[in-house]
């Protein structure tokens, strides 16, 4: 293998340092194809835009992404320049001659990666020959009416005919290209079929025929190997789709994806084993003060509870300091995403806090975009009652403050009876009376255009969640992306997470899972399940995952109710924590952060490339003769000191969350640098494990 210099990945806080022989960087060039460069649409644009700083400062100039022209976002987010690389030069002037529009660029984001951007309207011209190459390489036919299809066979042929070019001018330079997911598939397929000298990777996020069948409410994990896989895909009318994914999946040298749990699914959907399982990460940024992000969620917090404060006028006679925040935030996948699960949850949640006279008061936002016309009138009139009591209150006092200080300086004792006069209580009373309100607090912020038969206003009409007064649990549903110029609650999604006290995702079908992974890196603790790449990533990485605010629902091998107890469980466990053990708790969840940063996680990716390497020039690159020791990995050992819920020791309710238990010493440092040093084996690189031999009793829910 050819060596220019050693490559060694540094250890984070006591993770485990893994020295590999480095590639020689200046004698290669890689790229990264996937539709979503620039181009947010999903989960892998983030994959891409968090990682491009750690790729970008390993390969430097020799590091170029491939996506789809989209001209307003070529305006905001890419700065057009020459490209430096000569091969690169002549391969965007040489298409641009030939009738394509290609852009080069920077990527105005951490690391500035250099991008290629080809324009798919302009070269449509050429879909019906580029539809007669793909079927002479493979013999799949793209319907005329499935236009994703189409636009994705356009830039799969563009990526080929770019890739061509690059090759045939890179002198001597050899070419690794990392295709994601199905879209950027075509590419891959045509490159392997014109013997471009190429070292491929093909990394798939989530399988295409996966996602439907869980969609639709089957048993999937139950019966990976007794689906009729052709059959399947033909019913749901994607069999080309699923042909382009397949053929990428066994034309790449290297087959990647991003869990464990998608490892199995793929070896059983795509018919492949992955060779590598590269899990996603997320940059991490540490604060200067250690205790930072727990004023930060103090801060946002504050901004939700004014929130509450309006939508619940007239009904807010709970109160806001023992109010716990839970959000459950995604794609509109009812079932996928487990809003089913949770719902029915938080109506056993709702019950035992009743039962046991509770005077917590659970607050559940739902954040998944749906169809509306509008905001809800009394959502709107709502925000302004609460500023009107607000400037109105802030007016009285200003006159009070007045007479109080002139009573003051005369050195008088003001007569608190006459300090305000009959104006000042009329002013009040009529705040007071505007508060008044004859219906409940609505469940959802906006007029929703599937109102009758919209899943989660379904299920709250069944469960009976309507925000009466007796209920300890309240839902809001807000059907839109947050944004900080929303003029009901006005802020951006990080500022939310932070302000929250629990994020809950108990999903039946997510590859990876970012949202769980966000709120773990913020140090807001968070629901999973045995069914997302998150959730096995933590169970394999922590000892014991619940001490550290990562709670794991088994949703694989238990049925749909036992599973809904579990959930339960662990809401009704979280309620009764006190304030200091949340405090604690959220500190043992930002320890965590260090598992997800791209420092640590990249050495998967860098892995990948040393493979695919050895495979595509086997004459001039090996792998390791010495791979990484198959173990189990290191982990986070169980924390010394007490647990951070009252599960040793079920109370009849929960505990006040302004009581401290004087009996619990706790030193964050100490307990943080135990963690450091407790830290087990060195984590493997090796190939994924077998698959688990199912148990008796295993179930869809």
């Amino acid at each position: 293998m050819l060596r220019g210099r050693s490559l060694s990945v540094t250890s984070l806080s006591g993770l485990p340092l893994w020295d590999v022989q480095g590639l020689p960087i200046e004698d290669l060039l890689f790229f990264e194809v996937a539709w979503e460069v620039t181009n947010k649409v999903g989960g892998i644009y983030t994959v891409i835009q968090t990682k491009a700083k750690t790729t970008a400062d390993e390969w430097g100039e020799n590091y170029y992404l491939i996506g789809p022209y989209f001209e307003h976002n070529m305006k905001t987010q890419v700065e057009e320049c020459e490209p430096p690389n000569p091969a690169i030069k002549k391969a965007v002037d040489a298409m641009n001659l030939h009738g394509c529009q290609v852009h080069f660029g920077r990527w105005l984001i951490e690391g500035s990666p250099y991008v290629v951007l080809f324009d798919i309207g302009y070269s449509a011209w050429n879909l019906d020959r580029w539809k007669g190459d793909l079927w002479e390489a493979c013999h799949i036919g793209i319907p005329y009416h499935d236009r994703e299809a189409n636009d994705m066979l356009i830039f799969g042929s563009l990526t080929a005919w770019f890739l061509k070019e690059v090759t045939d001018h890179v002198d001597g330079k050899h070419v690794i290209v990392q295709f994601h997911e199905w879209q950027a598939g075509t590419g891959l397929i045509l490159s392997r079929a014109r013997r471009l000298p190429i070292a491929t990777i093909f990394t798939t996020h989530a399988t295409l025929l996966g996602r439907y069948l869980c969609a639709a409410n089957t048993d999937f994990y139950n019966h990976l190997d007794k689906f009729d896989i052709d059959k399947e895909a033909g019913e749901r009318q994607i069999y080309h789709r699923y042909c382009m994914e397949r053929a990428s999946v066994h034309c790449a040298h290297v087959f990647t994806t991003v869990s464990e749990i998608t490892a199995i699914e793929a070896e059983h959907m795509l018919k492949r084993k992955p060779d590598v399982i590269t899990p996603n990460g997320l940059n991490i940024k540490k604060f200067s003060a250690v205790h930072e992000f727990q004023n930060l969620h103090v801060l946002y917090k504050s901004r939700i509870q004014d929130f509450v404060r309006g939508h619940f006028y007239g009904h807010l006679d709970f109160d806001l300091e023992k109010t716990l925040f839970l959000f459950i935030a995604g794609r509109y996948e009812f079932s996928n995403k487990g809003a089913d699960i949770f719902l029915e949850a938080l109506s056993r949640l709702n019950f035992l806090l009743r039962v046991h006279k509770s005077d917590v008061t659970v607050v559940v936002f739902f954040i998944m975009p749906a169809k509306t016309n509008n905001f809800n009138v009394e959502t709107l009139k709502g925000q302004a009652v609460r500023k009107q009591l607000w400037d109105t209150a802030n007016s009285v006092k200003e006159k009070f403050g007045k007479k109080l200080y002139d009573a003051l300086l005369r050195g008088e004792i003001p007569d608190l009876n006459k300090i305000l006069d009959r104006d000042d209580v009329t002013i009040m009373k009529r705040a007071i009376f505007s508060t008044q309100r004859q219906s409940l607090p609505p469940v959802t912020t906006h007029n929703m255009i599937d109102d009758s038969t919209d899943p989660i206003l379904s299920t709250i009409r069944r469960i009976g969640l309507f925000n009466s007064r007796t209920d300890r649990v309240k839902v809001i549903l807000h059907p839109e992306f947050l944004s900080s110029t929303s003029p009901l609650l006005p802020m951006d999604y990080e500022e939310f997470v932070r302000g929250c006290h629990l994020g809950v995702f108990p999903s039946y079908y997510e590859p990876w899972g970012y949202t769980p992974a966000e709120c773990t890196v913020m140090g807001i603790p968070s629901v999973t399940t045995n069914l997302s790449g998150f959730g096995c990533f933590m169970q394999e990485h922590v000892t014991d995952p619940a001490a550290y605010g990562i709670y794991i629902v088994d949703r694989r091998f238990c049925s749909p109710d036992e599973s809904c107890n579990q959930l339960t469980q662990f809401l009704y466990g979280f309620c009764k924590q006190s304030r200091r053990q949340r405090i604690i708790q959220r500190n043992r969840t930002e320890r965590l952060s260090d598992l997800l940063d791209w420092k640590y996680l990249g050495r998967y990716y860098m892995h990948a490339r040393h493979l695919t390497l050895s495979r595509a020039f086997p004459d001039k690159f090996h792998a390791e003769s010495s791979p990484p020791p198959k173990t189990k990995g290191f982990k986070f050992p169980r924390p010394s000191s007490v647990p951070p819920s009252p599960t040793s020791s079920q109370h009849s309710s929960p505990q006040n969350s302004d009581i401290e238990d004087e009996d619990e010493r706790y030193d964050e440092d100490e307990e943080a640098e135990k963690d450091r040093i407790n830290i087990k084996s060195p984590f493997s690189l090796g190939q994924v494990p077998h698959e688990k031999k199912k148990q008796h009793g295993e179930h869809k829910n």
